[in-house]
């Protein structure tokens, strides 16, 4: 109460200002630079209002966020939306750049931003005319049994917020998929016969199959299952516990803080598809980002943590294998060690890249290629190499496991050095057959058998040596 006092406060003499000043500053000719104190004193105070109601209605909702994911750590501003691929290629991924506008926090290359998403107005309106709410209600939300996290939680939520800016922040009302629970519930809420019948049904163990066909499968939201059942008519106080909760998306951040200050970049595969039954789906938060213009001033609420990647000290030999977006954290990587080999020496680095094709999707294509010319981080004039796995441009699949066979004795080289390997990017079957060249390699080259070669690495790994930051 103290803050929002101090809030008023300090708006009451910026107007009392104004009109005692403004006449002065115009005819100093600095009216422009007062002008732009004002603007910046405005966002901060509506930025600290956004966030104030983004860790109200958080603190507030049943879904499970921890005390730190409530209020954001900080909101960032695009000023940069670039598409990194070839259009109609069939994929669709961007480079994004932030800038700080509310308090610049500390991170390190190779970790980790996570975003709260932003939902769309229309589906959120059409969700709250469903189910016959008042938008503009104010509420608080509190459990029924109070245990000591929900004592906790209550002490510091009972703040009313809109109705609508609660669902639009805390429920993801057109993007997840009910659980099977969901389905139970309603079911008891259908007045039609039919709809009865079938919840029920999809709610049983005989219904279970046709249940992941109906919603899992065809990854149908919670607005349009509310949809296909008009009957229905569910308490709100049902939906809060029910909905699923809107949660935040994590990425690898793909820029060094000493090569872009004040900034934080993302490498984002914008998530799209088509179902069994040829619906459009696309990512909540992906699509969301790939839509944000930088004219406009639109405030991502953002939060950072460290991911699994540490970052080497610039002594340390590197092996980096990042395919695909996997390329992001090792992006931040070279950054840093390229501004640290202006004034000390560096050791070598060595990164494997995969794609499909060189014309449709080869990411960061200039900025690897610069990095590999003489002197480069990623020289052979440094020990280094990069090292591409085009894996449709030729009849036969080329991925970076296959790379990384043609150039097992630079491998070894490094490996018998000390080298730390880091492993980024899908989690279906990449690691693990990166992990398999890897048993070769050392298998070949070191002169071991395959089960010492297996020991050998399982070493590696438990050195803290052996990094895999890996996502589906």
């Amino acid at each position: 109460m103290l803050c929002l006092a101090w809030e008023i406060l300090v708006t009451r003499n910026i107007i009392l200002l104004r009109r005692s000043l403004t006449k002065d500053w115009q005819i100093l000719g600095l009216w422009p630079l007062l002008k732009k104190v004002w603007e910046m004193i405005s966002t901060l105070q509506d930025l600290k209002w956004i966030e104030m109601q983004i860790g109200w209605a958080r603190s507030m909702s049943p879904g499970k966020f921890t005390h730190d994911k409530t209020r954001p750590g900080c909101f960032l501003k695009m000023i940069k939306n670039q598409p990194l691929t070839r259009a109609g290629c069939g994929k669709d991924v961007r480079h994004f750049e932030f800038e700080f506008v509310s308090s610049v926090i500390e991170y390190v290359a190779g970790g980790v931003l996570e975003v709260l998403p932003s939902q769309d107005s229309a589906a959120v309106d059409a969700f709250i005319q469903r189910c016959s709410l008042d938008p503009d209600a104010l509420i608080t939300v509190h459990p029924r049994e109070k245990d000591n996290h929900f004592l906790h939680t209550c002490t510091i939520a009972k703040v009313p917020i809109k109705l609508k800016t609660f669902v639009e922040l805390t429920m993801d009302v057109a993007s997840a998929s009910p659980r099977r629970y969901f389905f139970e519930v309603i079911s008891y809420y259908a007045t039609a016969p039919h709809e009865k019948e079938r919840l029920q049904y999809f709610a049983s163990p005989e219904g279970r199959d046709d249940l992941y066909q109906y919603n899992q499968k065809e990854r149908r939201t919670v607005l349009e299952v509310l949809e296909d059942f008009p009957s229905v008519k569910m308490p709100f106080e049902w939906l809060v516990q029910l909905v699923p909760p809107l949660k935040t998306r994590a990425f690898s951040i793909s820029s060094s803080p000493s090569a872009h200050p004040n900034q934080v970049h993302l490498t984002v595969d914008v998530v799209s598809w088509t179902t069994p039954f040829k619906r459009k789906r696309s990512g909540l938060c992906s699509m969301w980002l790939a839509k944000l213009h930088p004219e406009q001033s639109i405030y991502v609420p953002a939060w950072f943590r460290k991911g699994t990647l540490p970052l080497p000290p610039p002594s340390l030999p590197l092996i980096l294998i990042g395919p695909g977006t996997g390329c992001a954290p090792f992006r931040g990587f070279v950054e840093e060690r390229a501004i640290q080999s202006e004034s000390n020496a560096t050791a070598p680095v060595i990164f494997f890249f995969g794609c499909r094709n060189e014309e449709n999707d080869f990411l960061y294509r200039d900025f690897w290629l610069s990095h590999s010319q003489e002197g480069g981080v990623l020289s052979e004039a440094k020990g280094g190499g990069f090292f591409v796995a085009f894996s449709r441009d030729q009849p036969q699949k080329v991925y970076v496991q296959h790379k990384m066979r043609e150039n097992s004795r630079a491998i070894w080289k490094l490996l018998s050095k000390g080298a730390a390997v880091y492993v980024a990017g899908s989690s279906t079957k990449m690691p693990s057959d990166v992990l398999s060249a890897f048993e070769d390699i050392v298998s070949t080259e070191g002169g071991l058998s395959k089960e010492s070669a297996v020991r050998w690495l399982r070493a590696l790994e438990k050195a803290g040596s052996y990094h895999v930051e890996a996502w589906s």
